[in-house]
């Protein structure tokens, strides 16, 4: 009778046990369908409908991927995840608010065939200020237009902190002229950022890249991209810590102020077989403050003014 009574006891402890296990665990792989919903556990018969429903169920250095078209809703991220919405549409629409927020230290963040829409009330698309990893691939972000108004902005307080886009279009970020833009990297204090484009667009934003040293160093490659038809200027670079800007066989052209910006004795812009055209000013180095160095092989002509002279002239070597 005693071990009978023993028994149940157990069983009555282990029973709610087991029973809340499942609760706690976190998958992988995870999905989300416009059709989902939040309190499903994210699996591929029964996804989520939100990233941020799905991201609770997520382990760490998972994946949320996008069974069917959507709107997936915005979505603060504290630990590293991949967000996959590849063979179909999927989107955050982002008014009056961010579309993603990163502000872990550390984080590893990967965003594939993504469409984020500030519907022209949005604040900032893509707002990392922790610091880590962002990748980006197939990413468009538009209509960003309120608030600082930047398509991206890439702001880590912490050092080393990497930012690589590829295939990515920024379009309709940033207030005119000059409010924001598409991408604007900006290390928070005790932040440095290395960042590289590739194969990217950048139209129609106030600035479509824009650089600002204020608190930390920055290293960034442009190459094989589109800047053009901006508000301000393609590329605008403001140094008081060091930046390091290579630019390499882009175009960039009719932007409304300056094709190429630089102001500030700690930045170093290098230009290698970049067509510059069509800009107010297409190379302005202000006030010969900048290290501006040609690899002599760019076309900068047919602009309001081609621009000041270089400053420094760098062989092939």
């Amino acid at each position: 009778m005693r071990l009978a009574v023993l028994f149940a006891a157990i069983g009555a402890i282990c029973i709610p046990m087991l029973g809340a296990a499942p609760a706690h665990a976190q998958a992988t792989r995870t999905w989300i369908s416009g059709v989902g919903d939040d309190a499903n556990p994210c699996s591929r018969t029964a996804p989520c409908k939100t990233f941020a429903g799905a991201i609770s169920k997520t382990a760490a250095g998972g994946e949320i991927d996008c069974l069917d078209p959507g709107g997936f809703g915005t979505v603060t991220i504290t630990k590293s995840i991949t967000f996959d919405c590849g063979a179909t549409l999927g989107s955050i629409l982002s008014s009056t608010v961010n579309g993603i927020n990163v502000p872990t230290a550390g984080v590893i963040v990967n965003l594939r065939n993504l469409v984020i829409n500030g519907t022209q009330t949005g604040l900032v698309g893509i707002n990392f200020t922790g610091g880590g990893v962002l990748n980006l691939d197939h990413v468009t972000v538009m209509n960003v237009d309120a608030g600082t108004a930047a398509g991206l902005l890439f702001a880590p307080t912490s050092a080393s902190s990497t930012l690589t886009v590829q295939d990515s279009y920024f379009n309709l970020n940033g207030i005119a002229p000059t409010t924001g833009g598409g991408l604007v990297v900006k290390p928070g204090t005790g932040g440095s950022a290395a960042v590289v484009i590739a194969d990217s667009r950048f139209g129609n934003n106030s600035h479509g890249i824009a650089l600002d040293s204020t608190n930390g160093f920055i290293a960034m490659t442009v190459r094989n991209s589109s800047i053009g038809d901006n508000r301000g200027s393609g590329v605008s670079v403001t140094a008081v810590s060091a930046i390091n800007l290579m630019l390499d066989r882009n175009t960039i052209s009719n932007n409304f102020q300056n094709g190429v910006f630089a102001t500030g004795a700690n930045a170093t812009v290098r230009l290698q077989q970049n067509t510059i055209t069509g800009n107010g000013t297409g190379v302005n180095n202000a006030n010969a403050s900048a290290n501006v160095r040609s690899y002599k092989n760019n076309a900068i002509n047919g602009n309001g003014a081609d621009g000041t002279p270089i400053n420094n002239q760098d062989n092939l070597n």
